[in-house]
């Protein structure tokens, strides 16, 4: 799987994409196009949609590189851009009307993937039970969840992006932490999520 934290760009590179130059452009794309694709099937659900966020994001990365100040690594600031754009999809009537949110898969596996390299249950099929808990929990939820777990924002970066406070952002997923753990038989999901969240 494509991950952010292990994409790198060459100082030299970065320099011609900010310039302008098509070749950087389009080696960008190819370093970013799998880990932006990634996040946003997991968090989308959707191919059709994830694709948008892909090409949206691009448009915005290419069109606004020149102003990249170098604050953040430019793997975050891409990540970010992609995360909006999630956001985005979110937020629209038609898509909180869809059930494309229902049942993010291996949720919990890339939380410790992230973490930890792969984990115990993508061999042993615990993780229907865990998906299965997953898409009991709202949409927010599991957004706050993905955020948090897996691309490691942090609740001040969370309220910030959903126009919520801090303290909201805690909630949920302290909510859907404790939900997730009642729901997930002892055996085999008791620690799980808690465990990523509070390694993180």
């Amino acid at each position: 799987m494509s991950r952010f934290t292990e994409t790198e760009v060459a100082p030299d590179l970065l320099a011609r994409a900010m310039a302008g130059d098509g070749g950087a452009h389009e080696a960008l794309y190819r370093a970013f196009s799998g880990p932006v694709y990634t996040l946003a099937r997991r968090m989308l659900q959707q191919p059709a949609l994830a694709e948008e966020v892909l090409q949206d994001t691009f448009i915005e990365v290419l069109g606004s590189i020149q102003g990249f100040r170098g604050e953040v690594p430019l793997a975050a600031w891409i990540r970010k851009i992609a995360v909006n754009k999630c956001l985005m999809q979110l937020r629209s009537s038609w898509h909180r009307n869809s059930r494309s949110m229902e049942g993010i898969p291996g949720v919990v596996e890339l939380v410790l993937q992230e973490r930890a390299g792969p984990t115990e249950s993508e061999t042993t099929g615990d993780g229907m039970d865990l998906e299965q808990a997953l898409a009991q929990l709202p949409a927010t939820g599991r957004t706050v969840v993905w955020l948090y777990d897996v691309e490691g924002y942090t609740h001040v970066e969370i309220a910030e992006m959903l126009g919520k406070s801090v303290s909201f952002s805690k909630s949920q997923l302290a909510r859907c932490h404790q939900r997730l753990q009642a729901m997930l038989k002892p055996e085999q999901g008791g620690q799980t999520c808690m465990q990523a969240s509070n390694n993180s």
